[in-house]
């Protein structure tokens, strides 16, 4: 399989379904609808979702889906499967502010091995395939080389439904605040997840995701020479909900302190 090939048109995909996203938000009339708490979905996710698709179907023969919108005509499959979230950042999108971003992945066996993420407002695409390495708007970029957390600049996000670790989690807040450069939340995982990938951020973490909001920026992390694991240091990240995701020499650290704080709640 050409991961390359295939790669560079998701990169395709990706871009002209975000700039569709930006001008239908210029037009205005977003038909907001309300999932869950704070969960939202527009009917430009899911014009978006159904040309994502489409422009997906045929470019592995066999391939399932993993979509944000439920979509009963296209179902998961065993060995490869997209995994696609239309616009990540929603919210964001409805009020108009950055970043919102398409994010689209091909997983094989479960491992994530094709990511593209593309940030409307600023036309940025990041994309990666496995052994390829990871390139922003066509050029090569890498993780930080920042070694400590003191010197780090931290990314999170913060539950919007979901506060069963609502208390480790604002422990984890105290920490970085005190401890670190700073921390920030975009509201767009896909985003935060690629600008770790191109050094922007040194380190990101959080809970409550799924897999179409992690699994394009695992790939990116990952060829741009980070690492990736779940909270309790295993590679559960795309169906476990939670991630962190940081630099290869700030990893072991930033790991550590997120293990401590949101599992063994020792702070």
């Amino acid at each position: 399989m050409d991961l390359e090939k295939i790669c560079k048109k998701v990169v395709e995909i990706a871009v002209e379904t975000g700039r569709f996203v930006k001008e239908t938000r210029e037009q205005g009339g977003l038909s907001v609808e309300v999932k869950g708490k704070n969960d939202f979905v527009t009917k430009v996710d899911k014009m978006s979702q159904d040309r994502i698709v489409k422009g997906l179907e045929g470019l592995v023969p066999g391939a399932g889906f993993i979509l944000e919108e439920e979509d009963a005509l296209h179902e998961r499959k065993k060995e490869f499967n997209w995994i696609v979230d239309p616009i990540d950042g929603t919210t964001n999108f409805i009020h108009g502010v950055a970043p919102h971003a398409v994010s689209i992945a091909l997983a094989q066996n479960g491992e994530p091995v094709l990511g593209v993420v593309y940030e409307i407002a600023m036309d940025e695409v990041f994309y990666a395939w496995k052994g390829g390495g990871t390139r922003l708007n066509g050029k090569r970029v890498y993780v930080s080389e920042t070694p400590k957390v003191a010197d780090s600049l931290v990314a999170t996000g913060f539950p919007y439904n979901d506060f069963s670790y609502l208390d480790p989690f604002m422990k984890s807040m105290d920490y970085f605040m005190k401890n670190s450069h700073g921390i920030r939340r975009l509201g767009s995982a896909a985003t935060d997840l690629a600008y770790v990938s191109c050094g922007r951020y040194d380190s990101f973490y959080e809970y409550g995701l799924h897999a179409w909001d992690v699994a394009a920026g695992v790939v990116l992390i990952r060829e741009a020479g980070g690492k990736v694991s779940d909270f309790n240091g295993e590679n559960d990240f795309l169906f476990g909900g939670n991630i962190v995701a940081a630099n290869g020499k700030l990893f072991d650290e930033m790991f550590d302190i997120i293990n401590r704080i949101m599992v063994k709640k020792e702070f």
